[in-house]
């Protein structure tokens, strides 16, 4: 299958030639747009990425979380902060692994430092019960944190403080926020295989609508 080979751009014109065709996406067909839009991380996919979910939401369709989290991902890395603020604020619920981590991100990159040093305290420190699983967090992200804080002794040793406790409190992951976004529990391959679904031959392949290139 093309996504899971790793032929993205082949999967994008397979969704291109799907939406040519008026075929209706569901929230699987959303997921996997977005995922590969993430996966090319270009200018021009996160403008299909960005075009595709604006037609979603005007016609009233629910994005699936993980579908948004591929979205905020692919604006991070495209250096759109605001926008990854922007879908991250409309996720409902953010307890899982993957929002914990792009929360990080976001704050990283929007300079909100003291800020981030809280949420790791607050997850490190905090009061909870046996029953509520604590937050976890990828240890390639607390990389990029300690390398945003290092500069600034204060936040320094208050972050080296808070990674010894997240460590002895079992709070690190060593997957990286790539495969903690890639990963797909059980067997999800019925939804994989809507990108090898080819109603148009590459000889009367058209273009994407206007719209989805329009600024």
């Amino acid at each position: 299958m093309l996504f899971i080979k790793g032929k993205y751009s082949s999967a994008l014109e397979v969704l291109i030639e799907m939406k040519n065709q008026d075929v209706k996406f569901n929230k699987d067909t959303y997921v996997l747009a977005f995922a590969i839009c993430y996966k090319l991380n270009s200018p021009e996919s996160l403008k299909i990425c960005s075009t595709l979910r604006e037609e979603a939401l005007i016609k009233g369709e629910v994005l699936s979380r993980r579908a948004s989290c591929f979205a905020v991902a692919l604006a991070l890395n495209q250096n759109q902060v605001a926008k990854a603020i922007s879908i991250f604020s409309q996720i409902m619920k953010q307890e899982n692994i993957v929002c914990t981590n792009l929360n990080i991100l976001i704050h990283i990159q929007a300079n909100m430092l003291k800020t981030l040093i809280e949420i790791l305290k607050d997850a490190a420190e905090g009061n909870l019960s046996k029953f509520v699983r604590r937050q976890e967090f990828s240890e390639e992200v607390l990389a990029k944190a300690r390398k945003k804080v290092k500069d600034v002794p204060a936040l320094l040793a208050r972050f080296d403080e808070i990674y010894g406790k997240l460590h002895i409190n079992g709070q690190v992951t060593t997957y990286t926020l790539d495969t903690l976004l890639c990963y797909t529990p059980g067997d999800r391959k019925s939804h994989m295989m809507l990108l090898n679904r080819r109603t148009v031959s590459h000889r009367t392949f058209q273009p994407l609508n206007q719209s989805l290139w329009a600024e």
